[in-house]
């Protein structure tokens, strides 16, 4: 019964899936056991939220990124009432797991392991397969659906998984990442990736400090009025900016408004 009513809340607030997973049933090679973030875990609550059309196959990368940010932000203020929901209903402890960040960033994982893998979570949860872009499918709303995540005290079955194999290998998400990051099936090449999907990060912020330490005043003062030094203070303030999300937008699965 508290699966059902966990689901209702949630989609009550605006949630368009929701699904659940015991963690005997989670399996992800690379993130660390769920049990180091709440020793007495033994589920996931996995929440999704459908992504926006419009926003995903704009060609204006700015609104690109407002489609990616007010996902985050819906989904934030969603997980924190469903974890207050679930904590007060039940009286257990849950530990809830945002999309994309906050990451550890000290080595050995530089930000590339999530303390929770949410793609892993969702497949355990019901929620969809893997697809070739390394994406979770889901059978009604396909790759356009952005997860994250509530581990709990509250043991909980997880739900059946999808059996059909929504992927048909169409190849459209390998062709179209610009960064190459896809060539090798069943891998996404993670650098490669990110300096497609993030020309404003920390890697492009450290090769704009190394070209403007050791030049002179004037060549300094030129280097500011760039526009690209403009981009990175605004991505300074507004945090991790997506600015790729081709795989997606070309997955012909769960694309509700088709041109």
């Amino acid at each position: 019964m508290s699966k059902e009513e966990i689901r209702k809340y949630a989609q009550d607030l605006g949630m368009d899936v929701v699904g659940f997973a015991s963690l005997d049933d989670y399996q992800s090679r690379k993130s660390p056991d769920p049990r180091t973030i709440l020793p007495k875990a033994k589920s996931i609550i996995v929440l999704g939220h459908r992504m926006i059309d419009g926003a995903l196959d704009s060609k204006n990368p700015r609104v690109n990124m407002v489609g990616r940010m007010t996902v985050m932000d819906t989904s934030k203020s969603h997980l924190y009432l469903t974890a207050r929901y679930v904590e007060r209903k039940f009286r257990v402890r849950t530990s809830p797991v945002l999309s994309s960040y906050p990451l550890d960033m000290e080595a050995p994982t530089l930000g590339l392991i999530g303390d929770l893998s949410l793609r892993h979570a969702a497949v355990a949860a019901g929620l969809g397969v893997f697809g070739r872009h390394n994406l979770v499918i889901h059978p009604r709303f396909g790759s356009r659906v952005s997860f994250t995540g509530l581990l709990t005290e509250l043991p909980l079955v997880s739900d059946s998984p999808v059996r059909e194999e929504l992927c048909d290998n169409c190849g459209l998400c390998v062709e179209a990442c610009p960064g190459r990051a896809l060539e090798m099936e069943g891998r996404t090449d993670e650098m490669k990736c990110l300096r497609a999907s993030q020309p404003f990060g920390i890697g492009s912020a450290f090769g704009y400090i190394r070209r403007f330490l050791g030049k002179s005043p004037d060549e300094q003062l030129a280097l500011l009025k760039e526009p690209r030094f403009m981009s990175l203070y605004q991505a300074s303030f507004i945090g991790f900016q997506y600015a790729c999300f081709n795989c997606i937008a070309v997955c012909p699965l769960g694309d509700m408004c088709p041109g």
